[in-house]
């Protein structure tokens, strides 16, 4: 049997004194466009504003990230994104959306996740990860596999299936389980799991946290009439549904410090009548604003399959807009922004202050890098790619040499 030592990767030498990281604008002016100017918030400092939206990615076998995030990850980070919010990640087994979701709700969980957070950082781009609880859209089958949205059954030979739970015995849709109404041992138990997840995110490293309070997922079915029908403390009017989700950010803020930033997605719109619209998201981010939350991303819809999106490029803009003008939280503006005119431009003209993108990612991870190209920024590159920058070739002064954290790993090969 041989032993090999695999190292986490860190760079074997100085840096060029001269070298930012992939995605930082070499020199930042006043005419720089907005998208590549900093941002701080609390402990966080992002070199520019666009930000690796949450996709779930399907591919975790018991909840355990593999080689394959390391690399979808790693990705983003080294095409200049300023930072990867993590796919959703579930704080408990059956807060899955399906059987191959991420899960942070055990501690052997964490360290796969360091590892891909250790390489992320070092290309100075910051991580953060969505926690999440699936709700009554739990137990389905990866979208990809030609049945999605469907439930899988509770007595599921292979054991994919399990009873999903919510505010209220309401399903989905059609083709969905009926959720077990929540008790208030059982609301109790999930908020501890956001508590615990978000403690576990600390111990990785992570930069931020998001809690997922949208598209019809378990917070989300707790916030809206058409969903949540309880009678308790937890239903019933806008203080009784909002109350979930408050006690779960103050849950996590037991745990996660305050010089740490908070993010919350939110459906801002529901986009169905009698539902949850944009003045209440409003009214609730004033709230969240006064518990310790910094940064609200504003996405809408997924709660009812009766929803009537009104969709094109940009179409979630206005509800980040809103929040911005009403509150003092950082906004982040999510859903068709491609173009690297159209990205700028939104941050530009203050209607948020974060863009956050996703299927444009999928489709070009050095995405950063040609909106800099696009709008005639010159920023670095990752160092390997420096030929494709002849001017990063001239080297004359490096930095002082940092001891970067990085972790031994056993391979035994027969």
């Amino acid at each position: 049997m041989q032993q090999h030592m695999i190292k986490e990767f860190i760079y074997p030498y100085s840096l060029p004194k001269h070298y930012g990281s992939s995605g930082k604008p070499v020199e930042v002016t006043l005419a720089t466009p907005k998208i590549f100017t900093p941002l701080t918030v609390k402990d966080l400092t992002l070199k520019n504003r666009i930000v690796v939206s949450p996709m779930c990615q399907y591919s975790s076998i018991d909840g355990f990230m593999s080689d394959y995030h390391l690399v979808h990850y790693g990705t983003f980070a080294r095409g200049g994104a300023s930072m990867i919010v993590m796919e959703a990640t579930a704080v408990s087994e059956i807060g899955r959306i399906t059987y191959a979701d991420s899960g942070l709700w055990k501690d052997e969980q964490m360290e796969p996740l360091k590892r891909i957070v250790n390489f992320i950082h070092q290309f100075d781009c910051k991580t953060s990860i969505q926690i999440a609880h699936a709700g009554r859209k739990a137990s389905t089958h990866p979208p990809f596999l030609g049945k999605r949205n469907e439930s899988i059954p509770i007595d599921e030979p292979n054991g994919h299936g399990w009873l999903p739970i919510g505010p209220s015995d309401i399903s989905w849709g059609p083709g969905s389980t009926v959720p077990k109404e929540m008790t208030l041992d059982d609301i109790n138990i999930v908020i501890n799991q956001f508590r615990d997840s978000a403690e576990r995110c600390l111990k990785v490293g992570f930069d931020m946290i998001e809690i997922h309070g949208a598209h019809g997922y378990l917070i989300s079915s707790f916030l809206s009439p058409t969903s949540n029908k309880r009678t308790d403390e937890y239903g019933g009017d806008f203080i009784g549904r909002t109350k979930f989700l408050i006690d779960i950010v103050k849950a996590v803020r037991t745990v996660w410090p305050m010089s740490k930033p908070l993010s919350v997605r939110l459906s801002c719109e529901e986009w169905v009548k009698d539902g949850w619209h944009i003045d209440d998201t409003v009214r609730l981010a004033k709230i969240l604003e006064s518990h310790g939350v910094d940064i609200l991303d504003c996405s809408s819809g997924g709660n009812s399959v009766e929803q009537k999106i009104q969709g094109g490029p940009l179409y979630q803009v206005k509800f980040a807009e809103q929040v911005k003008k009403n509150t003092n939280l950082i906004t982040a503006a999510v859903g068709l922004i491609n173009k690297p005119n159209e990205a700028d431009s939104i941050l530009e003209t203050n209607k948020c202050d974060i863009v956050m993108m996703a299927r444009a990612f999928l489709r070009d991870p050095f995405w950063p890098l040609h909106c800099a190209d696009e709008l005639d920024i010159d920023t670095d590159v990752s160092l390997e790619y420096s030929f494709l920058k002849p001017r990063m070739m001239k080297v004359s002064e490096f930095k002082q040499p940092t001891h970067s954290h990085h972790e031994e790993i056993n391979i035994t090969i027969p």
